[in-house]
């Protein structure tokens, strides 16, 4: 009798969990929406109890000074109406009609001075108001907001390919310290990541560089022995360049894994003298293939790397050199310091190279009109070796297509 098969076991869930649990009264936690409710309401608040009163004292001085008080001045026969604020009240023998019609017309002017005044006295203190409201409120907004300015720039900080860095926000449980956290949690799990990719690239290579170097002893040996056939030495040199290309591939995925980081220790380093250093380097090659290599190179001094910032120039001349035309090619490589940055720059004769293929150029193991391997002149690596060395320093590298053929390769670098 047949067994039953049994259903496989469920994956497990990720332990990950980003949400926060929740108190037993969520109400009360301080989020950015209480908080910014109870700042504008209370400054919307005092703003109007301050109102309030500065209207109430200069209503109170309007009347005061809009009473035109009048005052009776002698007996029996002979009576006269004085008023301070209004003097032409009592001159001149005038009817009972008379006065108080000129009572009526004193007052009528009184009210209206007083409320002109106390409309001109409130608008000058409503605005006084709004520019201490406004400046006020800018203010606390930008505390309040604050977190998120520190946010945006631990964002630009991981952009430059420097995940060490973390938030760590402190101040109350809000949504703003639910985010940062959350930022901070997912930094962890991408620099695990590229740590653990990063590891697994430089293991592999340092493993295989040990059974590459073997070989190359072993066919070195047997390239040695002088009574070996002379088809047995054409197939050891055939090996040997097979093994030393394997060798260039592993020491290129060294390298790439080893520079797509920021770069830490930092040292001055001249961009002229790298550059001769490179040219150096590939001038042998470059007489070899009837290339001119020119240019004039201006001290740019920047903080980096020495090792790999030579490796950039080597590998963009060495490209220059490679990929030329077959007569009368040029080669020119300069460098200068404009605008705070160091600029290296490495422009060749050469193939006519379509715009839409020049992203390619600097994926790994991409060559021109070619997906993969299939080219004796390298092994893919050069540019996206480049391209991580500058990222690790800040900077970035382009290409443009030249005018009649070839590249103009530019390496920018923060001085």
């Amino acid at each position: 009798m047949a067994a039953t098969p049994v259903p496989p076991a469920a994956p497990p869930k990720p332990t990950w969990d980003p949400g926060q649990p929740e108190g037993p009264f969520p109400w009360l936690r301080p989020t950015i929406r209480i908080r910014l409710t109870l700042l504008y309401g209370g400054m919307f608040l005092i703003a109007g109890i301050l109102l309030l009163s500065i209207i109430y004292l200069l209503a109170a001085q309007a009347l005061k000074e809009g009473n035109a008080v009048f005052k009776i001045i002698g007996g029996q026969g002979d009576v006269q109406i004085v008023s301070q604020n209004c003097p032409g009240v009592g001159s001149g023998a005038r009817t009972t009609d008379q006065f108080n019609a000129a009572i009526a017309q004193c007052v009528l002017e009184q009210r209206k001075q007083a409320l002109d005044d106390l409309l001109s006295r409130s608008l000058m203190a409503l605005m006084g108001l709004s520019i201490i409201a406004f400046a006020f409120g800018y203010a606390m907004a930008g505390r309040v907001l604050s977190p998120l300015g520190k946010i945006t720039r631990t964002a630009r900080r991981v952009v430059g390919s420097d995940l060490t860095r973390r938030i760590e926000l402190d101040g109350p449980d809000d949504e703003l310290k639910e985010l940062a956290d959350t930022f901070d949690e997912m930094l962890d799990r991408l620099e695990r990541a590229f740590t653990a990719q990063q590891r697994f690239v430089a293991n592999a290579s340092h493993e295989l560089r040990t059974p590459l170097a073997i070989n190359r002893t072993l066919l070195e040996v047997h390239l040695s022995d002088p009574g070996a056939p002379v088809e047995l030495q054409q197939l050891g040199k055939t090996l040997l360049a097979t093994n030393e290309r394997s060798e260039q591939l592993v020491e290129g995925l060294l390298l790439l894994a080893r520079s797509d980081n920021q770069i830490i220790e930092r040292k001055p380093v001249d961009l002229a003298e790298v550059a001769s250093r490179a040219i150096e380097q590939a001038r042998e090659e470059a007489h070899a293939k009837g290339v001119e290599i020119r240019g004039e190179r201006a001290p740019a001094v920047v903080q980096g790397n020495g090792v790999l910032l030579e490796r950039i120039a080597l590998n963009l001349v060495q490209n220059a050199v490679r990929y030329n035309v077959p007569e009368g090619g040029w080669v020119e490589v300069t460098t200068e310091a404009v605008h705070g940055q160091a600029v290296l720059s490495v422009s060749n004769t050469g193939p006519v190279v379509p715009a839409y293929e020049v992203d390619n150029l600097f994926e790994p193991f991409r060559r021109l009109r070619t997906e993969r391997t299939g080219s004796d002149k390298g092994v893919g690596l050069g540019l996206s070796i480049a391209r991580s060395v500058a990222r690790a320093h800040g900077g970035r590298i382009q290409a443009v297509p030249r005018e009649g053929g070839g590249l103009v390769m530019r390496v920018t670098l923060p001085l």
